[in-house]
């Protein structure tokens, strides 16, 4: 299993898009942990205008991953993108993002309240 990290914020589309095409095109198992950069004046002045940037294990980053070919490109310079589904994916249309305790309002995401689940 590998390890990566995204750097995102809530309602963040692109993040959500980055998110769905990498549950398509990784051939390998991932664990993703998100981070949250909004929280963090430090991450925020880095990360702000850059979402989504994802990091591998070595610290090597992917902006613009929400664009299918550069995360191709991305997953199969290590070794991590599944072809076929990459194929399949340049005939056909882009994934959609699975909604997973938010729920989308006026084009934006908002959390799922407690409860609600």
């Amino acid at each position: 299993m590998i390890r990566l990290t995204l750097y995102t914020t809530l309602g963040c589309h692109l993040c959500e898009q980055l998110e769905a095409w990498l549950s398509v095109l990784a051939s390998v198992e991932h664990r993703l942990e998100k981070v949250e950069i909004s929280e963090d004046d430090r991450l925020l002045e880095r990360f702000g205008e850059r979402i989504p940037v994802l990091v591998d294990a070595d610290g090597d980053e992917l902006e613009r991953g929400f664009e299918a070919p550069r995360l191709a490109e991305w997953l199969a310079a290590r070794g991590w993108l599944d072809e076929a589904a990459w194929r399949a994916a340049q005939e056909g249309e882009e994934p959609r993002p699975a909604s997973r305790g938010a729920e989308m309002r006026d084009g934006r995401r908002y959390l799922t309240p407690p409860g609600k689940l």
